[in-house]
C-alpha cells in the first residue's frame, strides 16, 4: 500500500475519535477557565468589601458595626461620612449584583451570590441603612434597586413579631 491509501483511513480515525476528544477537551477547559473568571470576580469582591469594612472601622464613631444601628445623635459632618460609606456600600453592593447575580445560577454561582445576599440582608435590617436607602439608591441599576428593595422589605418582615 502506498502512503495515500494509509492516509485516507488515517483521516476517518481522527473524524471519528480525535476531533470529539479534542471537542470535548476544549468543553472542558471553556469551563474550567469560566469558573475560574467567576472565582476570580468573587475574590476581587470580597477584597473591596474587606476593604469597606476596614473603612468602617476607621470611622468607628458612626457605629456601623452594631447589629441594633446607630444611635440618633450625630452630628452634621458624622451624618455625611455615613451617608457617604452607606454609599460606598451601595456601590459596592450593585457590582456584585451586576457580575455574579443571574436569574438562573448553577450551584457554584449560587453559593457565592448567597454570601452577598447575606451581606445586603445584614444591612438590611439597619434603620438608619433602609432610611437612606431611597437616596442612595437614585441613579442606580433598576433591577438591583428592586432587588435590595425586596430583600429590606423581607428583612422587615421577619423583624415584626408574629401576630395571631
Amino acid at each position: 500500500m502506498n502512503f495515500l491509501s494509509w492516509l485516507e483511513p488515517l483521516s476517518y480515525l481522527v473524524t471519528i475519535i480525535a476531533l470529539p476528544y479534542a471537542i470535548f477537551v476544549f468543553i472542558i477547559e471553556q469551563r474550567k477557565e469560566r469558573q475560574n473568571d467567576e472565582e476570580e470576580i468573587f475574590q476581587r469582591l470580597s477584597d473591596e468589601y474587606r476593604e469597606f469594612l476596614k473603612l468602617v472601622l476607621d470611622n468607628s464613631d458612626l457605629q456601623l458595626l452594631r447589629r441594633e444601628g446607630a444611635r440618633q445623635d450625630f452630628t452634621e459632618e458624622q451624618k455625611e461620612r455615613r451617608f457617604a460609606i452607606f454609599g460606598i456600600l451601595i456601590s459596592l453592593f450593585e457590582r456584585a449584583y451586576l457580575l455574579v447575580y443571574e436569574e438562573k445560577m448553577n450551584r457554584q454561582t449560587r453559593r457565592m451570590w448567597q454570601s452577598w445576599e447575606d451581606y445586603m440582608r445584614e444591612w438590611a435590617r439597619r434603620a438608619d441603612f433602609r432610611d437612606n436607602l431611597p437616596q442612595l439608591l437614585e441613579g442606580e441599576d433598576e433591577e438591583f434597586a428592586q432587588y435590595l428593595r425586596m430583600l429590606v422589605t423581607d428583612e422587615e418582615k421577619r423583624g415584626q413579631p408574629a401576630t395571631g
